[in-house]
């Protein structure tokens, strides 16, 4: 039996199917089907995603995500409203991860911007944080740089005020502690200058003890104040209260310091003369991350200090020397040889990274430029295999048999 001819109907149905499907082709940016359109991501998803990639260290990712959620979430006109504020600060913060100051400012600008005193809540991309990495990336720094962490203070104060969970209500009282410190390090610096200087910084340092009395960055504050009062045995007492708070905590946890804080802090510990304590930062700092170029200098600068203050602290004999005297010149020999590779490291490190601090570098070669002279130069083999320091060693362990008889 023949088939039926099909109807016109259907005629007409598979040839609008065989358009469709040669639209599809010839324009693949705009499906014509709706089986083959995709549906589109919401701005929250997007801004997960770009939030994990910048935890994993994908920045370039993640601001491609974040930025698509940015555009998704601008009115009609191109204008940002506030639903926008989490996707401009999520920007601003992969940007900073990028190195792009500029444009991290820009989009912290908007945010401020639709959230001038900080009101909305942190879920909703409100909040303080953007106010102060203003006052970090200000251009002008000083005066302006004050306001913009005044701005965050005067929110964080009634944030505080309203908050009556201790947990939280403590984590706030240390950013307000942390912000307080900050005008006090601009007051000491860039407006130095201005006649109220010392006593604004004496009444932030002293509000910021009062609101977080446990926080090691506001006796490290205080400990610097003191010393530019040449007060130092003050100071040294401060940094040693700061030290104790968390010397004994594990890594990671939320009671150390963050990383540039205890930078600062082994420059201060230096400064006052407690190069021990001083090398025991410096050595936790480069277990936690050793491509740190200022830790590994630091570390050598402090060791050369260490071992010129062996040197002075018993002057060797004109003529013979006692056990007492040939064990410190031996482990004043030691030390300067730990200097120099701390001091080469951060050299090494200096031109992998290409470090941008020439004074750094220049003093880093100079010590290193003076321990060869002391030491002798360091052989090729010396350096990649670190023989140089066994020998030392072997020297110092010989050193030891004869004087003990052995």
């Amino acid at each position: 039996m023949a088939k039926s001819r099909p109807s016109r109907r259907r005629e007409k149905a598979d040839n609008k199917k065989a358009a469709t499907r040669h639209l599809d082709r010839v324009l693949p940016g705009k499906p014509a089907s709706k089986q083959s359109r995709k549906p589109q991501e919401s701005p929250q998803d997007l801004l997960a995603k770009a939030s994990a990639f910048l935890q994993t260290s994908q920045a370039e990712e993640a601001l491609s995500l974040a930025l698509r959620a940015l555009n998704q979430l601008k009115s009609d006109n191109g204008h940002s409203t506030s639903e926008a504020l989490p996707a401009l600060n999520l920007v601003a913060e992969i940007n900073l991860e990028l190195g792009d100051a500029d444009n991290a400012r820009a989009y912290f600008l908007q945010a401020a911007s639709l959230d001038p005193d900080g009101s909305i809540p942190e879920p909703h991309g409100g909040g303080v944080e953007k106010f102060f990495w203003l006052a970090q990336l200000s251009e002008e720094g000083g005066q302006d740089s004050v306001s913009w962490f005044e701005k965050g203070i005067v929110a964080l104060r009634a944030e505080i005020a309203l908050t009556f969970d201790p947990t939280m209500k403590a984590a706030r009282q240390k950013k307000l502690a942390a912000a307080l410190c900050g005008v006090v390090e601009i007051y000491m610096t860039d407006l130095s200058w201005e006649t109220d200087a010392e006593s604004r910084c004496e009444s932030l340092v002293t509000e910021a003890m009062l609101v977080a009395p446990d926080s090691p960055e506001a006796l490290q504050t205080l400990s610097n104040l003191r010393i530019s009062q040449t007060r130092k045995e003050e100071a040294r007492k401060v940094l040693a209260e700061s030290i104790e708070l968390w010397k004994h905590l594990p890594a990671g946890d939320e009671g150390v310091p963050e990383f540039p804080t205890r930078i600062s802090l082994s420059r201060l510990l230096m400064e006052v003369e407690m190069e021990d304590e001083a090398i025991e930062v410096l050595e936790r700092l480069v277990e936690e991350d050793d491509t740190s170029v200022e830790a590994w200098y630091l570390g050598g600068w402090c060791m050369y200090l260490i071992a010129e203050k062996k040197k002075h602290t018993q002057a060797l004999a004109a003529t013979g020397l006692d056990n007492d005297d040939k064990e410190e010149e031996l482990s004043s020999k030691a030390t300067l040889l730990s200097s120099r590779d701390w001091l080469m490291n951060s050299l090494r490190l200096y031109q992998l990274q290409d470090y941008e601090d020439e004074r750094l570098q220049d003093h880093a070669q100079e010590l290193v430029t003076h321990l060869n002279s002391v030491l002798g130069e360091v052989k090729d083999e010396d350096e990649e295999d670190g023989s140089g320091d066994e020998d030392w060693e072997s020297d110092v362990e010989d050193e030891d048999q004869t004087m003990n008889g052995t």
